[in-house]
């Protein structure tokens, strides 16, 4: 179990905090308006309302206590990086904060981000990813060349083993999971026989999983 303090409870906010606290998380939330605050009452631990750009505030939390802390404001660009570079100072051990544009993201690294994200630009990319093909049903993204795909596995394969297909030799892709009625297993070996209600989970070079999968 880690704690996490999480200021800026808009959407963004609202489900990390939400997500980390059903993961069994230690959860605290900030945030200036009391709407917002009593709207999350319910699934975080601990919640304050306060300006995060008020250092003697921020100083009463113990920021330094956290194992992580997120800055999820991004409609206010002085506001996010001024309590970017506040935590900091006042000793966090990891800061991620959300960036709206990239310029906001580059400024956030440079203010005392370890790490900036940027969900808009994140969710844009892997919905163009996901509706380019009826194939593709989810798709994570490792670098700019290497993904994980989920996809339907190609007829041609159907009724043959893995090492009939020999994917890895031959595609030079990795089958890394089975997925059947949305249950994933990973307990399959060469003489596994593709089936029409499977789908693949896939790791390998983006061009080259374009290629075999055949969409573009």
């Amino acid at each position: 179990m880690k704690s996490f303090l999480i200021i800026g409870m808009g959407r963004f906010g609202r489900h990390c905090a939400q997500k980390l606290y059903e993961m069994g998380h230690q959860v605290m939330a900030i945030d200036k308006q009391e709407s917002r605050i009593d709207a999350v009452l319910s699934y975080v631990h601990v919640a304050q309302i306060g300006d995060s750009c008020d250092e003697n505030f921020l100083n009463t939390l113990g920021v330094s206590d956290f194992d992580c802390c997120v800055c999820a404001i991004g409609d206010d660009f002085q506001s996010s990086l001024e309590t970017t570079s506040l935590l900091k100072e006042l000793g966090a051990k990891y800061v991620v904060a959300r960036a709206c544009r990239d310029r906001h993201k580059k400024f956030l690294l440079r203010n005392g981000a370890d790490e900036a994200v940027y969900p808009e630009r994140q969710l844009a990319n892997w919905t163009a990813i996901r509706v380019s093909s009826e194939h593709i049903f989810d798709y994570i993204e490792l670098d700019k060349n290497h993904a994980i795909y989920e996809l339907d596995v190609p007829a041609s394969w159907i009724g043959k083993t893995i090492s009939e297909v020999d994917v890895r030799n031959r595609y030079h892709i990795n089958v890394i999971g089975i997925k059947i009625d949305d249950c994933v297993t990973m307990d399959f070996g060469p003489y596994t026989k593709f089936a029409k209600n499977m789908r693949l989970l896939v790791i390998g070079q983006i061009k080259q999983i374009q290629k075999v999968f055949k969409y573009d």
